[in-house]
């Protein structure tokens, strides 16, 4: 697992596709480093890129609060079956069926709903284009179902439409960034297929 930096107070890397990010990843940063690891944010097992890791409680304290306000910044990469607009912010209301982990786009707030809201620009066009994406809100599965929704599902996502022979979706947390001792900072990597000469 790549280290793209690590302090007293944080550790951040590079999650690989198939480690869980809640179990796996804190568990190979504790052998890397020693010490607490605590998880802030989470990326699907079958979806990789930059994540932060808290290395004490008050920067897991401090991170949260980002989090939670705002200030902490996340972009993905994402590959997706046909041409979606130039751009776009997409909101919808967003429903998690937890029996099947499957989430879907509803029409009515009601309970068990949650908002979900993205803004993304497509950077090439084709039978597959490719799409940056910022999130607004972090809501399971969300990238993948509002994509899947409007008819571009994510390359590899055969949960949400995809018949590609990719054996997971082709998303990827590219770049992170967040407030840390007084400045802010970013953090990003790419992956191989995100990569335009």
């Amino acid at each position: 697992m790549e280290l793209l930096y690590t302090d007293a107070d944080i550790a951040v890397c590079v999650k690989p596709v198939g480690l869980d990010s809640e179990k796996d990843v804190p568990g190979q940063l504790t052998e890397l480093l020693g010490g607490e690891i605590f998880t802030l944010h989470r990326l699907d097992k079958n979806v990789g890129g930059v994540m932060v890791y808290a290395r004490n409680k008050t920067a897991a304290a401090r991170l949260s609060k980002a989090i939670q306000d705002g200030s902490m910044v996340k972009e993905y990469v994402a590959l997706v079956h046909g041409t979606p607009p130039e751009s776009g912010d997409w909101e919808d209301l967003l429903f998690k069926d937890s029996r099947k982990n499957k989430v879907f786009v509803v029409k009515k707030q009601r309970t068990g709903v949650k908002a979900a809201r993205l803004e993304f620009k497509r950077i090439t066009a084709a039978e597959r284009s490719l799409v940056a994406i910022r999130l607004h809100t972090g809501r399971s599965h969300q990238i993948r179902v509002q994509f899947s929704s409007r008819g571009f599902p994510l390359v590899g996502d055969h949960k949400y439409g995809s018949r590609a022979e990719e054996t997971a979706p082709m998303l990827f947390s590219c770049k992170i960034t967040f407030p840390h001792k007084g400045k802010t900072v970013s953090f990003e990597a790419y992956p191989e297929w995100a990569k335009i000469e």
